[in-house]
């Protein structure tokens, strides 16, 4: 199983700048730069689209990792690609051909993530599990950050990794010390943390504390 990653949420980062929110991430050892995207369609809030990702891109190192909360991801796919994302994660409950939306992020050479609610079954993704190159198992209800965790989710994480040995297994939502660790024995290895992290006063020591 791959090493544990970091991705940091600009979610809850001070949005008024940005700019500051991407080094001090990169300062911070965290590896991904994780942009949550919703629509007020397939989730009721709205945050923000691909012109935000490409004013970011220049101002950090870090790998860029987006998470589409969005009824209809083929039409976002290309905006984000050409804006500088390097994973695209897209909702199995979302308004989609599931395999198209996964072959057009292939084809624009950047790796694919298929993303599942706390309350949908993992069956529902098993058929394009092979396909990409990510799950995402949600770990709060997709829509607001700094919800708590739901601890029932520990179960789809396990069901998951043994499905998928060898693939990046991400984590959203309620991500602190505590359950890093919960989620990790249960096969995690790509955390998203926001709240966590950009309320630490050393945002290096949180990131830290996600891995050990």
């Amino acid at each position: 199983m791959p090493e544990t990653i970091i991705s940091a949420s600009i979610l809850n980062s001070d949005l008024a700048d940005l700019k500051g929110t991407a080094g001090r991430v990169d300062a911070s050892g965290a590896e991904w730069l994780h942009f949550d995207v919703m629509d007020g369609g397939f989730v009721e809030n709205i945050t923000f689209g691909s012109s935000v990702l490409a004013a970011v891109r220049p101002h950090s190192h870090a790998f860029m990792d987006v998470h589409l909360m969005v009824t209809h991801p083929q039409t976002q796919v290309k905006l984000f690609a050409n804006a500088g994302a390097q994973m695209i994660t897209f909702h199995i409950e979302s308004d989609c051909d599931p395999k198209a939306v996964i072959d057009e992020i292939h084809a624009l050479g950047i790796k694919a993530g298929i993303a599942v609610k706390p309350k949908t079954p993992v069956a529902e993704i098993k058929p394009f599990i092979d396909a990409v190159d990510m799950v995402l198992v949600m770990t709060v209800e997709p829509g607001y950050g700094g919800q708590g965790f739901i601890h029932d989710t520990l179960g789809k994480i396990r069901e998951v990794r043994d499905l998928s040995p060898d693939k990046y297994i991400e984590v959203d939502g309620g991500i602190n010390r505590e359950t890093s660790k919960l989620v990790r024995e249960a096969g995690a290895n790509v955390l998203v943390a926001g709240t966590f992290l950009f309320r630490a006063e050393n945002m290096e020591k949180a990131v830290g504390m996600l891995k050990e």
